[in-house]
């Protein structure tokens, strides 16, 4: 694996954002991760991006038998609980986990497959959210572990929880539940890395950790997904 992989630290830029372009296959951390997922749970996966050029902001991999299960989304991925990396220069993070997008209650004219629809993965997250649930317990696990979560308006205020300010999954739920429905909204769960830590590893060191972060996120993944993320068990097929 290590001689197979190329990608480095200094790909993760804390001004610019994740280098995918002008690099090999063995570099492009899009290529290693998707093939890394596939071949872990034995399906294929879509790779979505915000950004453009050479560096991109957010890198987002869609389970693909999720979102055809989809009877009226199946063709975007907005309606698709997802991994997800992220680099936000403006606080010195590195993000890698999981989340869910609610879009807009009440979408632009210009921008109407981002309105939520019914078959949305969002729905069956505000559901899970409810006390002494699985979905309660696993968010308490994780940010006891150093997961922080995000929700709400990506554009105004919005949730932010590490540690022991977790108050339970109902605040949770509430303050997801009162973003703006005219504003973009949405969920995520996910483990931040400062530079430092970044540059102190290397690029194999980086692509585990990234790898055992969504290991550690598929709990709550599954129970926001139509369909549910599987790791093939020994004596599977034919």
């Amino acid at each position: 694996m290590e001689t197979a992989i190329g990608f480095r630290p200094e790909y993760l830029d804390f001004q610019r954002g994740i280098r995918v372009g002008n690099l090999e296959e063995r570099e492009r951390i899009t290529r290693i991760l998707k093939i890394a997922l596939e071949s872990r749970y034995g399906e294929s996966f879509v790779t979505e991006r915000w950004g453009r050029g050479v560096f991109w902001r957010w890198i987002g991999f869609v389970s693909r038998s999720n979102r055809a299960a989809k009877p009226v989304s199946a063709k975007v991925s907005f309606g698709c609980a997802k991994f997800f990396l992220s680099m936000d220069p403006e606080e010195g993070l590195f993000q890698c986990g999981m989340g869910v997008e609610r879009g807009y209650v009440k979408a632009p004219r210009e921008a109407r497959q981002c309105q939520l629809a019914e078959d949305w993965d969002w729905h069956r997250l505000i559901r899970a959210l409810r006390p002494k649930s699985p979905m309660e317990r696993e968010l308490a696990r994780l940010l006891g572990e150093g997961f922080q979560i995000r929700g709400g308006n990506w554009d105004a205020e919005f949730a932010r929880i590490s540690g022991s300010g977790f108050a339970g999954a109902t605040k949770l739920r509430r303050a997801l539940e009162a973003a703006r429905g005219n504003e973009w909204a949405g969920f995520q769960l996910f483990y931040p890395m400062r530079e430092a830590e970044v540059r102190g590893s290397t690029g194999l060191d980086l692509v585990e950790s990234m790898l055992a972060v969504f290991k550690e996120v598929t709990s709550v993944m599954n129970l926001c997904m139509q369909t549910k993320l599987r790791e093939p068990q020994a004596g599977d097929g034919g």
